[in-house]
């Protein structure tokens, strides 16, 4: 199991994708990752599971789709709607 938190938040944007690749490939071989993230399309595509969190609570949780695609609590709704394009 890796931990991983937020592990571009303080990169140049250059290499950015260069780490998320490498985080891909190791979800790809079946390593058992925890991310927090703000990538939200990163998550989208890697992830199995999601979990949202506001103030150090869980609010929701769920399969990458049921969370970021069908979001059932208002305030993952209303962060996803400012944070993925329309």
């Amino acid at each position: 199991m890796i931990l991983f938190d937020e592990p571009t938040s303080a990169l140049d944007p250059e290499l950015v994708g260069e780490v998320l690749d490498v985080i891909k490939k190791l979800a790809r071989s079946g390593t058992t990752l925890v991310v927090v993230t703000h990538e939200i399309g990163f998550a989208r595509e890697v992830a199995d599971q999601v979990v949202f969190m506001v103030d150090g609570r869980i609010v929701e949780q769920g399969s990458s789709d049921e969370v970021l695609n069908h979001p059932q609590h208002p305030r993952t709704r209303q962060f996803l709607s400012r944070v993925l394009p329309s």
